[in-house]
């Protein structure tokens, strides 16, 4: 048996207000996402994903993140995130005051040419001269790695895929990585074998890698515990009220529900420090703008 005790407490990165409402249909007004946001800082998680920037106009749904970050009520402790496509988006995120860039590639090239426009070595290029300027104002970068299981083009994705691609990461100075369930159809032994790939190829520490659970096929939470429970992976991107989705992929499922995640490593032992309650008020705010329910199960339960 697991002595839960000795695992790292687990750390939930809330993506939400980026990554869960640029796949909403209908554009969320920004007084809507600053509350969410604001609603989410009080919550007990320490990492928010609040907004995207780039040269070229961003989606809809995330076309006022200037307006976004400047107007939320920052808490301290808390780092609040943005995805940069570009240089230009790397200086507006600056501008904007953001904690934490992200970058975003794929591990599978039909997918790299079909959301980057590029195959990944163009894109990896695109994003070098981003990584170095982010690294010299000592701003610290994730990068999302897509299709790190399987690819909605290509089918499966080879765990070496992923692994070279961290590793071309790495080079280029990128230490925290966020490898994705796309799909959301990776099983706890898709996980398995990545991490057992992964961390036995790099020397990449454990505390370096976020998981990105889609929930297509209800099986984020046991990957998310296989990982935690026979890894030591700490780290989780998950989206309050489980909003979300992805526009290459259509069908895929939300995002893993922070609520969610959260209750079933507290159910496992885990020393977790959420208000569950003050999750629910988050997603049932922004909900009323999503004209659809939200698809997580805390969000159905008066959760005690």
């Amino acid at each position: 048996m697991i002595d839960v005790t000795t695992l790292p407490p687990p750390r939930l990165a809330e993506v939400g207000p980026r990554d869960g409402l640029q796949h909403e249909k209908g554009v969320v007004p920004t007084e809507a996402k600053v509350a969410f946001i604001d609603a989410l800082s009080e919550s007990g998680v320490r990492e928010i994903s609040a907004g995207a920037f780039g040269a070229q106009p961003s989606v809809p749904q995330l076309a006022d993140s200037a307006e976004v970050f400047e107007n939320m009520k920052r808490k301290e402790g808390v780092h609040y995130l943005a995805l940069v496509r570009d240089e230009k988006g790397l200086d507006l995120a600056l501008e904007a005051e953001a904690d934490k860039v992200e970058i975003f590639c794929a591990a599978s090239e039909a997918f790299s040419e079909k959301v980057m426009g590029a195959p990944i070595a163009q894109t990896l290029e695109r994003l070098r001269p981003v990584v170095a300027k982010a690294r010299a104002a000592k701003l610290p970068v994730r990068a999302g790695v897509g299709a790190s299981f399987h690819c909605p083009y290509d089918g499966p994705v080879h765990p070496d895929s992923v692994v070279a691609m961290v590793e071309r990461l790495r080079v280029m100075g990128v230490r925290e990585f966020s490898l994705a369930d796309t799909l959301g159809r990776a099983s706890p032994q898709d996980v398995r074998t990545l991490l057992d790939i992964l961390l036995r190829r790099l020397s990449v520490s454990s505390e370096q890698i976020f998981l990105h659970f889609h929930d297509t096929y209800g099986m984020a939470l046991a990957n998310a515990l296989t990982a935690w429970t026979e890894y030591r992976i700490s780290g989780f991107d998950a989206s309050c009220g489980g909003v979300g989705g992805c526009p290459y992929a259509p069908g895929v499922g939300g995002n893993v529900a922070t609520e969610d995640l959260a209750f079933a490593f507290l159910a496992s032992g885990a020393a977790i420090r959420v208000d569950f309650q003050k999750l629910r008020v988050a997603g049932q705010a922004v909900a009323a703008h999503l004209g659809h329910p939200l698809p997580s199960h805390l969000s159905k339960l008066e959760f005690k």
